[in-house]
């Protein structure tokens, strides 16, 4: 096992890695935008905003507020890669709707979202958080940064996490070259995440809430329900067209 420190620092540079990565690829792709460069700056801000109060918001609500300033808490590492990614995405959505911006700009966020978190799962991975249950598996890993120490070997959901969008990156890039399910990228491959998420939850170590099912498996239900209603929304309108 690394030390804590050099997992905080490899932690650290990944991050930083993964948001350069994702900036790179989103200045490339929101060239492509058939929007105004103010719409751009605007829709580039609600992503941020939306995806840094989506990350952060469960843990706020499970916070103890007391003796602290309201800024240590925003602040302060916790973070859920699914709160982030939808906060983002209903923020420019909501944003789109204030401006009147009817194309679709989703594709512009695909890449720079798969390649993020690819590269930031890693960092994940190195920091000791979002570890999983316990496992016999032969690729268990130890975390000293878990309730037990280090003692027991877990699943590796960081890593797990990190090949799916590094899987998604690939097929994302190669549709993009083959111009196919343009305007619809986006949706597609948070679909599939969505799924990947749900089933991958049955590893990790969350509190069941009812029917057996954890808050995020029925955040995924919700939100897979709203991303299938606009796809074959859009379907429907193009077709109409």
């Amino acid at each position: 096992m690394i030390s804590l420190s050099t997992g905080r620092f490899l932690h650290t540079l990944l991050m930083l890695t993964a948001l350069v990565a994702s900036y790179l690829l989103y200045k490339r792709g929101r060239r492509k935008l058939s929007v105004s460069d103010d719409h751009k700056r605007f829709l580039s801000l609600a992503a941020l905003i939306g995806a840094f109060i989506g990350a952060k918001l469960p843990f706020l609500i499970d916070q103890d507020w007391s003796g602290l300033s309201p800024w240590v808490h925003w602040l302060s590492d916790g973070k859920t890669v699914l709160g982030g990614i939808f906060g983002g995405y209903i923020s420019v959505e909501l944003t789109k709707a204030w401006l009147g911006v009817r194309q679709g700009t989703g594709d512009a966020f695909a890449l720079p979202i798969a390649a993020g978190l690819s590269i930031g799962r890693i960092g994940c991975f190195f920091g000791g958080c979002c570890y999983g249950l316990p496992t016999q598996l032969p690729w268990g890993v130890a975390f000293r940064t878990a309730p037990d120490g280090g003692q027991l070997m877990r699943h590796p959901i960081q890593i797990y996490e990190s090949l799916f969008h590094l899987l998604g990156l690939v097929v994302l890039w190669r549709i993009e070259q083959q111009n196919r399910f343009t305007g619809q990228r986006l949706k597609l491959y948070l679909l599939g995440y969505l799924v990947f998420r749900f089933l991958t939850e049955t590893i990790r170590p969350e509190p069941v809430l009812y029917a057996n099912l954890t808050a995020y498996q029925f955040a995924c239900i919700g939100l897979a329900i709203l991303l299938l209603t606009q796809f074959f929304w859009q379907l429907k309108r193009n077709r109409s067209i």
